[in-house]
């Protein structure tokens, strides 16, 4: 059942009652609205019509929920509710807001059921409405899995349109004439003379007003700024360096602090000495916390320095201490007792591999660091009646949760304020450095503490992209593939992450396959198995999660069985493919990159289509064959979103995911020694370098029928397709990442 089966009976009944209109309860508690927090805090002649909209006689004031790490998303939640309530771009303020149930995001149901994203039968779109009830019932708030958009697109505009309609009742109640009469325009209703009356001046007459119901939204022909390029709401203060992050906050009477915790992720602490470091300058304490010890100073670079004079026992890793003990783990899980989940099992993969020669071939993906820019940093206030916490976190709720418990509060006296992130990746959905810094400050309650991890304490006590082999067998016949039999052995992300929370995940975790048993190809006889391997090292969601690893073993082995078919790399996958709007991508880069056109001399083309998060996304890139090493020249990249909310952005976001995803392919695993992870800093963890980045083109598609995010998509299709475009002009098959172990870029 997958991610189904973390489901409680007794939620996965209000669940199912919320679709089938069963138990009268769980419809009424699915049904219920969640109270608009906004109500909490609201001043005298402000109007609020829901948790997203707050006017005042000042200002227009739009909730962006979703957190933004730099994909832009506050800018495009600002820009469906704007496009409704017809204000001018810009002229508005944003905020996170505080963490409610109100913020649910019913889109991470998408991923928590066991069907392909291109089955929309009754059963498959009944069972994503029961998991969205169950996300509702919990409040489930969170930004992950390239949903903000999903979740955001109906509701916000909905929102927007909710105020739009209850300002024009506010005015035709100000002004005696009919709501028919009115319209709305640049953040002020019109009337007929041609005059207007602002938002802000309505607002105290909205406040005392019901807010209008069964609106309806603005035809897409209409649209001001859905569709069309729009310049982000933070591109100036990002040009200009006074765009304030978590990292850069300040509040009165803080102290800073850093931390040391055992390297050996999960292993104790047995001693240390800080004589050295209490008497260095501006030393304030050094305090013992779980498994390390935190530095309270007078300014962070004061607190790193006297942390690294500090000397430490550390205790053992509760995991094999060298990279190869990981890597034979994973090895030894391909077997009966580990099976997780046969994920495929179409046509007769037996019969397909006994009437045909079969081949053969190994894949790794191994653990990688999130790396965000941003270190880890927190800003904690501990009191007796409250705990404040400023930082940038995906998971605002469960932070407040997580802070609770160790502090000793409720977690409602968690007060929660959100920031803009220099990066996550994934990384800021963890909740270990928020609890330290907790900690830290529950120990010193009273005195703000702003926690900052060191560079090398980040790489240090990353949960990496989770290490992944596969093992595969083919047969083609007739100058096509017929068959594929690829097994999958992985440690569970989702397991190791919800367990540091306190959350049990019974059942197959679908990010071990992801990738590869979704793919949406008719290939006559095709067997998709995922093995569990027992924990290793602790593992975390990293952009794009199990399709980075799945997606370039499949599209990796399937490029070798055309190959051996001796068919076109990109017209067997078209053959192959069974679902009209991923065909449609693999034709657009087909046409982009004019696929099958003459090359200059040394150069070759490779392609890829892995489809993650429920965009079918295809890419080919083109390499130039030197002698010092291959040279990326151009990647061509196409993906199908349904809607494409802002193309500028869009293609930014591709074009970056572009960039992140060769980065890594080529230069980046983290490796275990003594159990500690060997790299800790960017040099042995390299990005891609500005002389390597080749031209990137990009096509926005919107032939799905469905609303998807873009912020992972672009990422698991480019490992595959280097490596694809690798063989096309060396012949050397590489089938293990990072690829510059097998061969040099330049």
């Amino acid at each position: 059942m997958g991610k189904l089966a973390t489901i409680t009976r007794r939620t996965f009944l209000i669940g199912s009652a919320a679709i089938a209109g069963g138990i009268a309860f769980g419809v009424y508690k699915v049904k219920q609205t969640p109270d608009n927090p906004l109500n909490d805090e609201l001043a005298d002649g402000a109007a609020t019509f829901n948790p997203w909209v707050l006017i005042d006689s000042d200002k227009i004031t739009l909730v962006v929920p979703h957190a933004d790490k730099g994909q832009g998303v506050a800018s495009a939640q600002a820009a469906l509710i704007a496009e409704e309530l017809d204000v001018g771009w810009g002229d508005f303020d944003t905020s996170f807001g505080k963490p409610s149930p109100a913020y649910w995001n019913t889109a991470m149901a998408e991923e928590g059921v066991p069907f392909m994203s291109t089955d929309e039968s009754t059963i498959a779109e009944g069972l994503r409405g029961v998991v969205g009830g169950v996300l509702k019932l919990i409040g489930m708030q969170g930004t992950g899995g390239s949903t903000s958009m999903p979740d955001s697109f109906d509701k916000l505009r909905e929102a927007g349109a909710v105020a739009r309609e209850t300002l024009k009742l506010a005015a035709s109640k100000k002004t005696g004439l009919a709501v028919s009469e009115l319209k709305t325009e640049g953040g002020a209703v019109i009337l007929p003379d041609g005059s207007a009356i602002a938002y802000t001046q309505l607002a105290d007459l909205a406040a005392t007003i019901e807010p209008a119901e069964d609106v309806t939204l603005r035809d897409p022909a209409s649209w001001r700024l859905i569709g069309k390029p729009m310049p982000r709401l933070d591109t100036l203060a990002k040009s200009t360096g006074t765009q304030r992050y978590g990292i850069d906050l300040s509040v009165p009477d803080m102290v800073y602090a850093t931390v040391k915790i055992n390297p050996r992720q999960g292993g104790v602490m047995n001693g240390f000495d800080a004589t050295i470091a209490n008497d260095m300058p501006g030393v304030l304490k050094v305090i013992e916390i779980t498994n390390g010890v935190a530095v309270i100073a007078t300014n962070t670079w004061y607190a790193i320095n006297a942390a690294n004079a500090i000397e430490f026992n550390w205790g053992d890793a509760p995991y094999p201490a060298e990279q190869e003990d990981h890597w034979q783990a994973v090895s030894d899980s391909f077997i009966e007792d580990r099976l997780d989940k046969t994920w495929r099992d179409d046509g007769d993969i037996n019969i397909s591999l006994a009437d045909s020669a079969v081949f053969s071939a190994e894949y790794r993906s191994p653990y990688v660091a999130h790396q965000p820019l941003e270190p880890l940093n927190a800003i904690v206030k501990v009191s007796e009646q409250q705990v404040e916490v400023w930082t940038g976190h995906q998971l605002p709720r469960m932070l407040q949760q997580q802070v609770a418990s160790v502090t000793g509060h409720d977690s409602e006296q968690v007060v929660f304020h959100n920031q803009y992130m220099g990066g996550s990746f994934g990384h800021r959905l963890e909740l270990e450095y928020v609890k330290v810094a907790a900690e830290i400050a529950n120990q010193m309650r009273g005195t703000p503490v702003k926690m900052t991890f060191s560079r090398e304490e980040d790489f240090a006590h990353d949960f990496p992209r989770h290490i992944a082999m596969a093992r595969g067998q083919g047969s083609v016949k007739d100058g096509k593939v017929h068959g594929i039999d690829l097994s999958i052995s992985s440690v569970s992300p989702v397991s190791s992450q919800m367990g540091r929370v306190g959350i049990s995940v019974p059942g197959p975790d679908a990010q071990i396959p992801a990738g590869a048993w979704n793919n949406p190809y008719n290939i006559p006889a095709y067997r998709m198995r995922a093995y569990r391997t027992p924990e290793l090292a602790p593992v975390s969601s990293w952009r794009a999660v199990g399709a980075n690893g799945a997606g370039f073993f499949f599209d990796s082995f399937l490029d070798e069985l055309i190959h051996e078919a001796g068919a076109d790399p990109m017209q067997e996958r078209i053959r192959l493919m069974q679902h009209d709007v991923s065909r449609k991508v693999l034709e657009a880069v087909a046409d982009m990159s004019s696929w099958g056109g003459e090359l200059p001399a040394n150069h070759a083309r490779g392609v890829a289509f892995v489809e993650s998060f429920g965009v079918p996304t295809a890419a080919v890139i083109q390499v130039s064959s030197e002698e010092a090493g291959i040279r990326l020249q151009n990647v061509w990249i196409a993906a199908d979103v349904g809607t494409v909310v802002d193309p500028e952005n869009f293609e930014n976001l591709v074009q970056g995911g572009v960039v992140w995803g060769l980065g890594h392919a080529m230069n980046c695993e983290i490796t275990y020694s003594d159990g500690k992870a060997q790299q800790s800093n960017y040099h042995a963890h390299q990005a891609m370098r500005l002389h390597q980045c080749p031209n990137i083109m990009v096509r926005g598609l919107e032939n799905g029928s469905k609303i998807r995010g873009i912020g992972e998509p672009p990422v698991p299709v480019t490992a595959p397709a280097l490596a694809n475009a690798i063989f096309a002009a060396t012949g050397q098959r590489i089938r293990e990442l990072p690829l510059n172990k097998h061969i040099d870029f330049v």
